[in-house]
């Protein structure tokens, strides 16, 4: 009995695994694709933009938030209705999750760099707040999506949308 409640954790921590990946995946192609805007706007005014890196780093972030509101239990409301609904609500939470963790995150890089909590807001006050609502609409705006499919694959059930899309069919068309 101990055997199948270890190799069900196991498997969980394997699934729990892959779905973060995915999730980085998604998003570092989704925020790469903004890094090449980005840099190709800037271009036409001859300003060099090489911070390609950083959107994978964003991915690994996010991803990393989204996984702690899950375990909290925060995302799990409005699961009882229709899907329209979870999926907006989980985008605006993560959107919100995701703007306060970076709050911190400027606040706590202040701390390291010896310049409290008022060099952490002159950080945040550096990116102005034009930036900051610009990313955050673009995150919710790629959350829908993502948690659209999220909720289409629970309501399916397990693993079914993953087959749906990647198993070979057999003439279903």
């Amino acid at each position: 009995m101990e055997s199948a409640r270890q190799v069900s954790r196991k498997e969980k921590l394997i699934d729990e695994l892959k779905a973060f990946w995915l999730i980085v995946l998604y998003l570092w192609i989704f925020l790469g694709s903004f890094t090449i805007y980005r840099r190709l706007i800037l271009a036409e005014t001859g300003t060099t933009y090489l911070h390609y890196g950083i959107s994978l780093i964003e991915a690994l972030v996010i991803a990393k938030v989204i996984f702690f509101g899950r375990m909290l239990g925060f995302s799990r409301r409005y699961e009882d209705r229709p899907l329209i609904f979870p999926v907006i609500y989980k985008s605006i939470l993560f959107g919100v999750f995701v703007l306060l963790f970076g709050v911190v995150e400027h606040i706590v890089e202040g701390w390291i760099h010896g310049q409290g909590l008022v060099g952490g807001l002159r950080g945040i006050a550096a990116i102005g707040t034009y930036e900051l609502g610009a990313r955050v609409l673009m995150l919710v705006a790629a959350f829908v999506p993502f948690f659209a499919f999220g909720e289409v694959g629970r309501v399916l059930g397990r693993g079914r949308l993953a087959e749906m899309f990647f198993a070979q069919r057999k003439g279903e068309y």
